[in-house]
Order: structure tokens, then sequence, then C-alpha cells
């Protein structure tokens, strides 16, 4: 059976966590989401939404084989789990994922790797690495820094405290929170609508951000014109300005644009 699951359906992917009954992330959920990836990649994809089946989105990785494991052995499994996750992080359009209930450890790591969190008013968040004495061994504490700040980073993996939905969303890392039973329609509704827009624009803002996270402004400013430049060349662009322009001339409104994502 499998662990999750990639379709597709007009520009939109959608990724679906299905392993009972806590959604742990194993060997063969990680590989599947390598080949979830590479699918989307090649797809004509505009837009990504990841959802999990079940009660919880993740409790995070399964942790049944590692006390029978070498610190070897597990190095080279969470090197690969690292590699799979970024590469899911950089791909060149909107992420957005629907989280409910329970979503700790690599499960909270996986769902920092989107651009959007929507989360169930229900839902809760959690370092449980300290609780194992280890650490959020896929990037999640600096992630939740980037996003909320060091101070409050520190005191989430260091306390291994379940944060409501609500504070997750106060402080940056949750997007926006809405009723568990409209999770799902509102999650994919955003992507939905991230999949019509200007889906090269997209990418290059993703790829600003990098910049920005490795080097801070000064980086993302030495990056933009080689990131920002080649978007006047699309079509997106093309008619996006000439509309706009055409617009000004008319006095009249802007015009909601078709893109095409290209």
């Amino acid at each position: 059976m499998p662990h999750l699951t990639v379709s597709f359906d007009d520009g939109l992917a959608t990724i679906v966590i299905d392993r009972p009954p806590q959604n742990r992330i194993d060997d063969q959920m990680v590989n599947e989401l390598a080949d979830a990836v590479a699918a989307i990649e090649r797809s004509e994809a505009r837009a990504v939404l990841v959802r999990s089946v079940g009660e919880n989105f993740s409790f995070g990785g399964d942790i049944m084989t590692w006390p029978e494991a070498s610190v070897r052995e597990l190095r080279a499994r969470f090197d690969h789990y690292m590699s799979v996750f970024n590469r899911f992080e950089r791909l060149p359009v909107p992420v957005v994922a629907a989280v409910q209930g329970l979503c700790f450890g690599g499960g909270l790591e996986l769902a920092l790797r989107a651009d959007v969190i929507i989360a169930g008013e229900s839902s809760t968040f959690g370092h449980p690495e300290q609780t194992l004495g280890i650490v959020t061994i896929l990037g999640g504490i600096y992630r939740v820094a980037e996003r909320a700040g060091r101070s409050r980073a520190a005191e989430w993996a260091l306390t291994s405290e379940k944060v409501p939905a609500a504070t997750m969303e106060r402080f940056g890392i949750v997007n926006r929170v809405v009723a568990d039973a409209d999770l799902l329609t509102e999650a994919s509704a955003f992507a939905r609508k991230a999949a019509l827009g200007p889906t090269r624009a997209y990418a290059a803002h993703k790829a600003l951000l990098r910049a920005w996270a490795v080097g801070g402004v000064a980086a993302a400013d030495d990056a933009m014109f080689d990131i920002a430049m080649p978007l006047f060349e699309t079509d997106d662009a093309q008619r996006g300005i000439r509309s706009a322009v055409d617009a000004l001339n008319a006095g009249r409104p802007r015009p909601v644009m078709d893109f095409n994502g290209h």
C-alpha cells in the first residue's frame, strides 16, 4: 500500500499522505515523496496542495527502527530525507499545506517546506524531539526561527510544547486558521487560485526568498535582477504590463489577467 500519492487536476498537483493512524514518515513515504516531486517537476502543474488523510496531519518520523540502527545508518537515512524535503521545498510553484489535527516532528518540518500553511482551528503543532533527547533533525527549529524569530523557535524546541494553531498564526508560522470542517475547501480554493497566477513570477519570488534566507537583504539584492529580468520576456508579464498601460490610458480599472503560466 502506498503511504503517499500525487494526482493532477487542471494545473493543481495534490499530494496526499495516507498512512493511518498517525501518518508517520518512513523510508517508503519519503521515497514516494521523491517520486511525487519528480512527477510534479515533469508536469505542467502550477501549484501544489499537500494534505493528509485521517484526523492528523502527521505525528512525525517513524521511530520504530531507530534503536537498532547505527549512527551511520541513521545519518544516511536522514540525509536522504533532508534532500527530498528540500527538493520539495524548492519546487518552482506555490505549495500550500492543509494541516489538521496533530502536526509534530517531521510532519511539522514537511509543512514548513510549504509556502503557505492553512490550518484547522483545532490543529496543534510541536517539536517532540526534545522529549527523545535529540534535535529537529530535518531543520525544523531554524525554519521556525526564520518565520517567528529565534527566541520563539528556541522556546518551542526546548519545551516540546503543543502549540495551538491560533498561536502559530499569531507568530507567522501558519498563514490562516479556518474552521476544521472548511479546511480542505479553503486550502484547495487557495491552491487553485494560485495555480491560475503568473507561475514564473511565483518561482522568482521563491528564489528571492531563498537568497534572502541564505544571505539576507544584500544577497537578495545581488540576485534580484538575474532572477527578475527574465520575467519581462514572459507572455504573462508582457500581456500583464500592456493591459495595465491600456487601462491607464483609457481611464478604466485594470482587468483581471488570465495568466497562462508562461
